[in-house]
């Protein structure tokens, strides 16, 4: 096998002129190890072109029309190119200075580490803190998984997942020669990550918790998740997801808890 160029690369999928972009791209430079950072996008731009030459970074564009599956695939497919590990690096988010460190402790005690992710803080649009009944949730749906010595079993991993996506996607870092490629191979528009994380429960492979929070999770009105939730894609595919996994009955008790959730997060973006 090829040796790669680095340990870890982050891969940052571009959408539009966004106003949290450069933030983002200087919480990763200021990351306590050197950061690896590649921006990737479906268009090419004025904006991410200047942004692209002031920090020195590369740009890769490629063909088709925005879809966040193929943009997706298309930033780890990239990251995987250059890097053992690839973190897509949500450009609303901002990563705390030693995230990188943690990922790369956590993959020096566990080679067989297939994902890695953290705990979050809440921010609004503004970048103010505040607190949210969501994140609690998933910490319970991750407690089995604080045991890293058992995170490399089957029913371990499924267990932040049965009940509900108890796994935060900006946090997370993915190594492609377990995760294999395609990494997001479903069609769907909300819960891409969910039942992706679903699959990869059942590959060989460590999901490495760490109950820290090092990622500062975005939530505002122009949010992918604030449309999702509007348009009640969300609903349905969770829904269909939760079907899947127990049957109609229980599906339905659960989505009684999942629509407080949604209305949960119309009342936060407002902050």
């Amino acid at each position: 096998m090829r040796k790669k160029k680095y340990c870890h690369v982050f891969s940052v999928p571009c959408y539009g002129d966004s106003p949290y972009l450069e933030e983002l791209i200087r919480s990763l430079l200021r990351q306590s190890l050197r950061a690896h950072i590649i921006l990737v996008s479906a268009g090419d731009s004025v904006f991410l072109r200047e942004l692209s030459a002031r920090f020195g970074l590369p740009l890769y564009l490629r063909e088709g029309k925005p879809c966040l599956r193929d943009d997706w695939n298309f930033a780890y497919e990239k990251g995987a190119e250059l890097a053992e590990l690839v973190t897509i690096a949500h450009q609303d988010d901002l990563y705390d200075p030693d995230y990188l460190k943690a990922v790369l402790h956590a993959f020096s005690l566990y080679p067989d580490m297939s994902l890695f992710f953290c705990d979050c803080r809440t921010i609004d649009a503004s970048g103010n803190v505040f607190s949210r009944r969501a994140e609690a949730v998933k910490r319970l749906l991750r407690l089995r998984l604080r045991n890293h010595e058992r995170a490399d079993r089957r029913s371990v991993k499924l267990s932040a997942l049965r009940f509900g996506n108890g796994i935060i996607c900006p946090s997370c870092c993915y190594c492609p020669s377990l995760c294999g490629t395609p990494l997001f191979q479903n069609s769907y528009r909300f819960i891409i990550d969910w039942d992706t994380f679903l699959r990869l429960s059942r590959r060989p492979g460590r999901f490495l918790s760490l109950e820290k929070p090092l990622l500062s999770y975005r939530v505002h009105g122009g949010a992918e998740t604030a449309r999702q939730i509007e348009s009640h894609n969300r609903e349905k595919e969770e829904e269909e997801e939760f079907r899947k996994l127990h049957g109609a009955f229980l599906a339905g008790i659960l989505m009684l808890f999942y629509r407080r959730a949604y209305s949960a997060y119309g009342k936060d973006k407002k902050k």
